[in-house]
């Protein structure tokens, strides 16, 4: 393992994480760390949640043990929807604290808004680049914020994206989506005030909302579609009708976690569904244990609740490549306190 002075953990900010780290490579880095769970080489991700009035906390963990090196990682994320509009804060706030697994060393210390923001774009890129249909080339989003965009952007590298249409319950913001994003990607981008005749065409289904309840379902959907569902990452959000999962073919992150906050577990609460009915686990997928895509009408829905595997490969990736080029506060922990500052590298 490429490693930082003896004793020292590395700081590293949003800005130091978003130039160290790609679209592109952390695509591929979470889709090894699936691969790697289902291969045994990881340590069990676990998930901790927390309410408080106007939002919530979450602490996810998982690490990674190859043959090479061995990591853990804890990650405490808060989230306030309303921050945006009441104090100027972002809605998504936290850290990730990465350890060497052999010893229990701290080896560095991240900010987490960009990580958390890549690393779960990245896994519905491969979800898709598994499970959607080679030709996929419409989608529709639902939540037009810096989450879906970053959605969107992961789904063109991994599939044709020819059209796409924007449905956000603040039109004004899915206009913005529109504007902004057709220019980026080069790609027809139309924003769309309800999910409807023009919406049912979609080939790929992004949500990832705060919704507390389901807007996605059966007559929305056509034979062949792919939905990533995003939103649901605790036990009181919800984005898919129960039925429509019950009649699709569902794969998920973490079966253990699914069932506990995902759509999945909304389909189990309401008696339509069962543990035993879902199909994989995408690391069952990606490493080729279970099949993806068995026809080309088959509706898949993918249960993306968020997991630190995803943080251990994002995280992995940008403390390697901050040691390799100088980036970085090396900070003694558990020593005097001063911190030893090194020259940012700009690359």
């Amino acid at each position: 393992m490429i490693e930082t002075p003896a004793r020292d953990t590395l700081l590293l900010t949003c800005q130091d994480v978003r130039r160290l780290m790609s679209l592109d490579e952390c695509i591929d880095a979470v889709e090894d760390a699936f691969r790697q769970h289902a291969l045994g080489r990881s340590i069990s991700p676990g998930v901790l949640g927390a309410h408080v009035p106007g939002g919530g906390f979450h602490v996810k963990t998982a690490g990674l043990a190859t043959n090479r090196e061995s990591v853990f990682v804890a990650k405490v994320n808060a989230n306030f929807p309303g921050n945006p509009s009441r104090c100027s804060l972002p809605t998504i706030q936290g850290v990730i604290v990465m350890y060497d697994a052999s010893n229990g060393r701290p080896l560095a210390i991240l900010d987490s808004i960009e990580i958390t923001r890549v690393r779960t774009a990245a896994a519905s890129a491969v979800a898709a680049r598994y499970l959607a249909r080679e030709e996929a080339a419409t989608v529709t989003v639902c939540g037009c914020g810096e989450q879906g965009r970053s959605q969107l952007r992961a789904l063109t590298r991994v599939r044709p994206i020819r059209r796409v249409l924007a449905f956000d319950a603040d039109f004004e913001k899915a206009e913005r989506y529109a504007h902004d994003l057709s220019a980026e990607l080069d790609t027809d981008i139309s924003p769309v005030r309800e999910l409807g005749a023009e919406t049912i065409r979609g080939d790929i289904w992004v949500t990832c909302t705060t919704s507390r309840g389901w807007f996605v379902g059966r007559s929305h959907v056509a034979p062949g579609s792919l939905l990533l569902a995003v939103g649901a990452d605790s036990e009181d959000k919800q984005e898919i009708e129960p039925e429509l999962m019950a009649a699709s073919t569902v794969v998920v992150d973490i079966l253990d976690q699914c069932v506990v906050i995902g759509d999945l577990h909304h389909a189990i609460e309401l008696g339509v569904m069962r543990r035993e009915d879902v199909h994989a686990e995408l690391a069952d997928v990606v490493s080729g244990r279970r099949p993806g895509r068995g026809r080309d009408d088959e509706i898949i829905v993918f249960d993306s609740t968020g997991t630190a595997l995803q943080d251990v490969a994002a995280a992995q990736l940008v403390y390697q490549r901050a040691v390799a080029t100088g980036v970085g506060m090396h900070v003694d922990l558990a020593g005097s306190g001063a911190p030893n500052v090194h020259p940012v590298a700009h690359r």
